[in-house]
């Protein structure tokens, strides 16, 4: 599928960023993104028992299938504040509806940052009226914005085919998906932010059945330290401003740019140098397939094993054997690394240690593992396990971030 190079917004679409005071560093910590027209959305948010209060009011919002704006602050994740923090998320949403003069209950918001920590509200409301004048149509703005451990803004689109016979003057719809996330990355059903935005013409129904299909095997296969976010939120918002699409040809438009947001996410995990792509075949069933996958890129053997560039191929065998509940024979398990056979029949190939050696240390790592005993199939994404993780982690909370 072909893709906008640089990122386009959808018509109808805009957003902006700048920096309100949250951030010691200067650097933008408040993002807004918004709809000329009140839009269809669907959204899934962490299962974290312990949500954000923005994932206990977006579950609210979202049930009226509707939103115009998503506002993001950056470094202060309203996490583990109770009703107060309930109250201020409330406050995050209807300033920036204000700002807009959209409806409050069209504005979805987001935090993302440091856990426990109040919301300086203040300083968001402050803001949101500059920052709701200067909108742009670059999505690129808008994903600086929500950024905390990532090294880059992330944003993919691609065109959609209409349902119509003739193409709108101005080009096919658009699907354009923004994201952030770097660590705190194993969800149960998204990522941390990702945001997709279509001037194309959907139901709220198709949204969301069309989202939660494309989750699962995306977002829901991605993991960089197997810890489930508080705050993980994919919501879409579909403006209808040029025209209908077809279901499954928009489900195939979302799962080519989320599995592009995927990679994105998974190549800039803290302190990655490697992006891992995980393939499991040959499983008696669809969980099953994802169970293997999802052991073998969590593993911090195997996360170490790919970072050092160090063939211990038999960090496979263990990776796969501990899934109890996934239907393994020892005998038929076979693998390669970037196309090296290093598995045959559950033992070791009579591979070169320094041929695989130099591909663990390519990026990416391609790893393919087939159980032998089904049909079933699935990938996992993730990255490689290094000291630039525990450097990032252990500085995290101080005032400089």
């Amino acid at each position: 599928m072909d893709f906008h190079e640089p990122p386009v917004f959808p018509r109808g679409f805009r957003c902006g960023a700048l920096h309100c005071g949250i951030k010691a560093s200067g650097e933008p910590d408040l993002a807004l993104f918004a709809s000329e027209r009140p839009a269809s959305a669907a959204a899934v948010f962490t299962r974290n028992q312990v949500p954000g209060a923005p994932i206990t009011v977006g579950r609210e919002l979202i049930r009226g299938g509707a939103l115009q704006a998503v506002v993001v602050n950056s470094r202060v994740a309203n996490v583990g504040t109770g009703a107060e923090g309930v109250a201020r998320a409330r406050r995050m949403g209807r300033a920036a509806a204000r700002a807009l003069g959209v409806e409050a209950n069209h504005v979805l918001m987001s935090s993302t940052g440091v856990i426990g920590v109040h919301l300086p509200i203040e300083k968001i409301e402050g803001a949101l009226p500059e920052l709701a004048d200067a909108l742009s149509d670059d999505p690129m703005v808008g994903a600086r914005g929500i950024m905390t451990t990532d090294t880059h803004p992330k944003a993919v689109s691609v065109p959609l085919p209409v349902v119509a016979a003739d193409e709108p003057e101005d080009g096919p719809p658009i699907l354009t998906v923004v994201g952030k996330g770097a660590g705190m990355i194993e969800p149960n059903m998204a990522t941390m932010l990702v945001y997709a935005f279509t001037d194309a013409e959907l139901s709220p129904e198709v949204l969301d059945r069309v989202l939660r299909r494309t989750v699962a095997g995306t977002f829901n296969m991605l993991s960089v330290d197997s810890d489930t976010s508080t705050s993980d939120t994919c919501a879409i918002l579909a403006n209808g401003m040029v025209g209908p699409v077809d279901e499954e040809v928009f489900a195939e438009a979302m799962e080519a740019a989320c599995t592009a947001m995927t990679e994105m996410l998974a190549r800039d995990g803290e302190g990655a140098s490697t992006l891992m792509r995980i393939t499991v075949s040959g499983a008696a069933t669809l969980d099953d397939a994802r169970t293997v996958a999802k052991s073998l890129v969590n593993s911090p053997l195997m996360k170490t094993m790919v970072a050092g560039g160090d063939p211990n191929v038999g960090r496979i065998l263990m990776a796969v054997g501990k899934c109890f509940d996934a239907q393994v024979d020892p005998d038929r398990i076979g693998s390669a690394v970037n196309g090296i056979p290093v598995l045959d029949g559950g033992r070791r190939t009579d591979f070169d240690n320094e041929a695989v050696g130099r591909q663990l240390r390519t990026d990416p790592v391609d790893l393919t593992v087939d159980l032998g005993v089904g049909e079933a199939r699935a990938r996992a994404w993730g990255c490689d396990l290094t000291h630039g993780y525990i450097e990032e982690n252990t500085g995290y909370y101080g005032p400089s971030s």
